[in-house]
């Protein structure tokens, strides 16, 4: 048997050496050799670690006998064949790639092209801002596009890390080449560590020429804005030599300019009347539509903020903020959009030519600007109303005061309009000199004539006084500006003499718009201040609005009110300023997708738009909510513990769900939130296990559902009804109305009775005393038929009666009734002690010794036969106030006599039997 085992295994060892020897014979054709694709590097371990059987296997294969001599030196000559295929195979395994491998030389494929073509990118627009040195907006838009390209360089670079990561990783892993005299490493780890520095070289070459082309997008957005800055030093501080030859050189250039510009105006208006009549008029018309468009709507949607209340003898200071605020803020924004709409229905049906597209535009600016700087100045001084008016000048120095201003506006926007027709004509760069230097200097004297205007008046003043000077500080500043501006222009930098003036009218205005804007969101967020207004009569109305929540709604309003005046009014400034459009979206697409404190970014548009998604999923949750509760689970006639229970827990999930969304939106990364996580496990080992365990029990009584809303429990000394369950605490409402939040731990971890568990079943007590005169079997029989006579006693179970105790003088009964509903129990004992008492006194049981009734203390209510009278606790707010009330001055009408012979009569026997036993 032995014998037959050895000779199987030995039967089985040739075999498996034999099949081993032909897959070597198999690997050594040198066709299939020079063919083998490149394995990975994952399967070169499992090839190496096979060799050693295959080794094995030749020698037995050449120490077969060859059948036939030819055939035996050609297997031989194909053994040094396979034995040099298998160097060469293994050789070749490790610079096999894997998929990762191939995966990050396709991303530095890319990588290397993006940054291909960034260097071109940088290249043309280096071109394109030396062409446009002198050009400020080209500049602007510039600087945008080459900070565009910066950031794609610095993004392409950043995208190489990871792999950069993984491989010093593995490098590391790998260790250091053998040294002089130490054992060789295998061969397959020397091929992976030639291919991964190779590849490492390949991504630091990239980072390298990353760097490199981030540097020249820097310098050349650093150019860019110093570019920017020297033009508009150039502009303000440029001298021009102030002369009669200048003069004389501008008074014939207008002559020309004159006759250019009627020559042009002439041939457009006769090209546009013969070839373009019906889209011009069409244009016209379109426009005349849409001006009607805005002034009927502003007046219908806005006409009780933008218009005087004549019936107003005496409006509040907040009234008047508001219509002067709105009144300038509506009206300018329609005229404005009627300004648009005509440009862009001229220009769409192709009327304006190309010489007369600016002078359009440049006038149709001029009088919004215009129009704004007049509407604002009427709002704010009322020269016609005083009652409206928001300074104390006098009505004189009002309308003085508004001509001032306009005729500072008019000669602005005379200087901007006939300078942009120069422009547009090709005129003389002197001329617009010429034009501004005049703009300036009448500028000027109009603000040296103000300061001897006499607008101020005292607080016990009329308005319609004469006025007095304006103080001798603000006189001399408004001298010393007016006298600067003329200085400027008359010294050759009308530039800087122009600009000035400019921004005294337009960003004065706008100064003052915004004061009056921040003044009138001041006004409606105080406290009480809504509630007076128009929209907050309306919602208190429309809403039940209380006087709370209409403050909360003004608090939002004049927060509103101040973000809208910032974002519209800043980037005004920034204009009049010299900064251009594509400043203003660069730093605003700045601020809201990366604002950088330090190594972290925030991003306003992400957490924003985290909280639009909290704020949907809440909403969704809620209405989630109530449709199932009130759809599904009340045409169910599911009870009342599990709608509260379900519905609680959509609640928390669906919060939860909103939370998670909210976060991702935000760009908050969920796994960075394990810190958080550790920690709160800190703080529930040491300071949060109170809240925890609150909050497990609370999970576990919306589960469990031991009570549920509107059951009557009892824990401890409290006592009352359910009225809400939540994670943490559960709400009950004692019969005195107070709402007590206990512990969810509390009423897990002691006992809780509950009067209304699985039914509203209940049994109640009420105990009866007579004397010893009386029958006992009487008094059972008139109980029991009293107790059946009741509507809404119960009977089945019927009502009992029970001799409970001997009293000294008495005896005790007990009449035990089931109620339906043990919180209607009050009432029915009610009227039954009080049709006992009735039934009682006509039959004339208790003589000579009265009857007394007794009420059983909610203590001793066990409803267990004892020698003390027992009842069932009574819900003090069970019955109506109606009732207790009533049955109160009954039963006090009705015992005070009894309790007084009682008394009487218990005095007698003391007395008497101190007499007989005076040790006692």
């Amino acid at each position: 048997m032995h014998f037959v085992v050895k000779l199987l295994a030995v039967s089985v060892c040739l075999l498996s050496l034999a099949g081993a020897g032909t897959v070597v014979a198999q690997n050594a054709q040198p066709a299939q050799t020079t063919t083998q694709p490149a394995q990975t590097p994952a399967q070169a371990p499992a090839q190496t670690s096979n060799q050693p059987a295959q080794g094995g296997a030749q020698p037995a294969q050449n120490a077969q006998p060859a059948a036939d001599g030819k055939a035996q030196p050609a297997a031989n000559a194909q053994q040094p064949a396979a034995g040099a295929a298998q160097p060469a195979q293994n050789a070749a395994t490790p610079a096999q790639p894997t998929d990762a491998a191939l995966a990050a030389a396709a991303g530095q494929s890319q990588a290397a092209e993006q940054l291909a073509h960034a260097g071109k990118e940088l290249a043309r627009l280096k071109d394109l801002v030396a062409k446009a040195s002198d050009d400020d907006i080209a500049l602007a838009e510039l600087k945008v596009q080459v900070d565009a390209v910066a950031k794609q360089i610095i993004s392409t670079s950043i995208s190489t890390r990871p792999r950069l990561d993984e491989i010093k990783a593995r490098l590391t892993e790998l260790g250091d080449p053998p040294g002089e005299g130490q054992p060789p490493e295998a061969d397959i780890v020397t091929a992976e560590r030639k291919r991964l520095l190779a590849e490492r070289g390949e991504i630091n070459a990239l980072t390298g020429e990353a760097e490199s082309l981030s540097v020249q997008a820097t310098k050349l957005s650093n150019g860019i804005t110093a570019t920017r800055r020297a033009l508009f030093s150039n502009t303000l501080l440029k001298n021009t030599d102030v002369s009669v030859e200048m003069f004389d050189e501008a008074l014939s250039a207008t002559a020309n300019e004159t006759k250019v510009l009627s020559r042009s105006t002439t041939s457009w208006l006769t090209f546009v009347w013969k070839y373009k009549r019906i889209p011009m008029l069409t244009a016209i018309f379109l426009s005349i539509c849409a001006a009607l468009v805005f002034l009927v709507g502003s007046n219908k949607l806005f006409s009780p903020y933008i218009h005087h209340d004549k019936s107003d003898e005496e409006p509040s200071y907040f009234r008047r903020l508001s219509v002067a605020f709105w009144s300038t803020f509506i009206p300018t924004i329609s005229t404005a959009a009627f300004a648009l709409s005509s440009f862009f229905f001229l220009h769409s049906f192709n009327v304006l030519r190309s010489d007369i597209t600016p002078i359009i535009a440049i006038a149709l600016a001029v009088t919004v600007v215009g129009f704004f700087v007049t509407t604002l100045a009427n709002a704010v001084l009322s020269p016609s109303d005083s009652r409206w008016r928001l300074v104390r000048v006098s009505d004189r120095g009002a309308k003085v005061l508004l001509v001032t201003i306009f005729a500072m506006a008019l000669v602005n926007g005379l200087d901007y309009m006939f300078g942009g027709i120069s422009e547009a004509l090709g005129s003389p760069v002197v001329l617009t000199v010429v034009k501004s230097f005049i703009a300036s200097v009448i500028i000027g004297l109009i603000i040296i004539a103000s300061a001897w205007i006499k607008p101020t008046l005292r607080h016990d003043e009329p308005f319609d006084a004469p006025g007095r000077p304006w103080p001798r500080l603000v006189s001399i500043v408004l001298i010393l500006t007016g006298a600067s501006l003329i200085i400027a222009a008359a010294t050759g930098y009308v530039g800087l003499s122009r600009f000035i003036a400019t921004q005294i009218i337009i960003t004065g205005a706008i100064l003052v718009m915004m004061y009056i804007g921040f003044l009138t969101g001041k006004a409606v967020s105080r406290q009480g201040a809504f509630a007076e207004t128009a929209a907050g009569r309306y919602l208190e109305r429309r809403y039940k609005l209380e006087q709370v929540g209409l403050d909360q709604v003004g608090l939002a309003a004049g927060l509103s009110i101040y973000a809208l005046v910032t974002l519209f009014f800043i980037p005004l400034i920034l204009l009049q300023w010299g900064f251009q459009v594509a400043d203003i979206e660069s730093w605003t697409y700045r601020a809201i997708t990366e604002i950088k404190i330090g190594t972290i970014t925030i991003s306003l548009m992400g957490i924003m738009a985290g909280i639009l998604f909290f704020a949907l999923g809440y909403v969704v949750t809620r209405w989630v909510q109530r449709w199932i509760d009130g759809n599904i689970m009340a045409r169910s006639r599911v009870d009342a513990g599990v709608r509260n229970s379900i519905r609680t827990g959509i609640g928390y999930i669906g919060v939860g769900l909103a939370c998670l969304i909210g976060l991702s939106a935000a760009g908050i990364d969920l796994s960075n939130l394990a810190l958080v996580a550790g920690a709160l496990s800190l703080g529930v080992g040491f300071g949060l296990q109170n809240i925890v365990s609150n909050f497990v029990s609370g999970l576990i009584l919306l589960v469990e559902r031991p009570f549920k809303v509107g059951d009557w429990i009892v824990s401890g000394t409290t006592e009352g009804f359910v009225k809400r369950i939540s994670v943490r605490a559960t709400e009950i409402e004692t019969f005195q109305h107070q709402s007590i939040m206990m512990p969810n731990s509390l009423l897990i971890n002691a006992s809780v009775g509950n009067w209304t568990h699985r039914n509203k079943l209940g049994r109640s007590e009420i105990a009866v005393t007579v004397t010893y005169a009386s029958d006992p079997r009487r008094i059972m029989d008139l109980l029991a038929e009293i107790a059946g006579a009741h509507p809404m006693v119960l009977k089945n179970p019927s009502p009992t009666v029970g001799f409970t105790a001997f009293g000294d003088e008495r005896m005790t009964f007990e009449l035990r009734i089931y109620v339906a509903d043990v919180l209607t129990g009050g009432g029915v004992r009610n009227d039954l002690r009080v049709a006992i008492y009735e039934r009682f006194r006509d039959e004339g049981i208790g003589a000579p010794f009265p009857l007394k009734i007794e009420d059983v203390p909610i203590e001793n209510q066990t409803g267990i036969e004892s020698h003390e009278p027992e009842t069932v606790g009574e819900p003090k707010g069970a019955t109506s106030a109606e009732t207790r009330a009533a049955a109160s001055k009954k039963e006090a009408a009705s015992a005070a006599p009894l309790d007084e012979e009682i008394e009487a009569e218990g005095g007698k026997r003391r007395a008497s039997s101190r007499r007989s036993n005076p040790n006692r």
